[in-house]
């Protein structure tokens, strides 16, 4: 029987409200069961520093959701230049953290959504704080009907991985819940899909021996073939 690879799912977290007055930790259930159906067994990953060394080398993969914050962009060289941008310090340093040694332990990494961007500064790009104040007659990224169900489409860039995993179609519908974007990819990354905006809708790592994917929709939503190859990949890429 294949062991199955264990997979590091970084975590939001507020200081209490909602849930509790207290701290908490958060996940959706459709980041870990999207992790379970391709076959992986999910390991969830609290901003404890002292663990880090012991998390990066017990793990096999490295998922960053997204979630409802940004990065802040003095990370990437600038300061807040909108209203809407908002920050999780605390989150974004602890995940800085973790995705640098996996990368170095070449291990797969995913980043979804926020994940994504959070990714591309990490390794040296930079974002877009607000997609309406900057792309003129931009698509509703942040689409006004449920996640569960397609905002509008991606064109995928060919002879990518992407491409690959999409079984060679170059366009496909996703879900869209996001107000930042790549602007700068980060060195030794490509584009790999785009929505007709311009918008960049998702990254990869040149190198073919490591997989880094980066996805702007949530695919963790399984609202197309495409985004189940995405985590059976994913998955294949740790058994390795």
């Amino acid at each position: 029987m294949t062991r199955r690879p264990v997979i590091g799912i970084t975590l939001d977290s507020d200081i209490g409200g909602s849930y509790s007055r207290y701290p908490w930790y958060a996940i959706r259930y459709n980041y870990v069961d999207a992790v379970v159906a391709a076959g992986g067994i999910p390991f969830l990953l609290p901003y404890t520093y002292d663990l880090l060394e012991e998390y990066a080398d017990r793990i096999d993969g490295l998922l960053i959701p997204g979630g409802f914050f940004d990065i802040c962009p003095s990370n990437y060289g600038e300061e807040v230049n909108h209203e809407t941008v908002k920050v999780k310090p605390e989150r974004t340093q602890f995940e800085f953290a973790i995705a640098r040694l996996i990368k170095e332990q070449r291990k797969p990494l995913l980043g979804i959504c926020g994940g994504m961007q959070l990714m591309n500064v990490i390794f040296g790009g930079t974002l877009i704080q607000h997609i309406p104040a900057e792309i003129e007659n931009c698509l509703a990224h942040e689409q006004p009907n449920p996640r569960h169900e397609p905002g509008h489409d991606i064109h995928i860039v060919p002879e990518t991985l992407l491409h690959h995993l999409s079984d060679r179609e170059i366009q496909v519908a996703v879900n869209s819940a996001h107000h930042q974007a790549v602007r700068k990819v980060a060195p030794g990354f490509i584009v790999n899909a785009t929505a007709t905006d311009g918008v960049i809708e998702g990254i990869e790592f040149q190198d073919p021996e490591q997989f880094a994917l980066g996805l702007q929709w949530h695919p963790e939503f399984h609202i197309s073939q495409l985004d189940r190859a995405i985590f059976n990949h994913f998955i294949k890429a740790a058994q390795k």
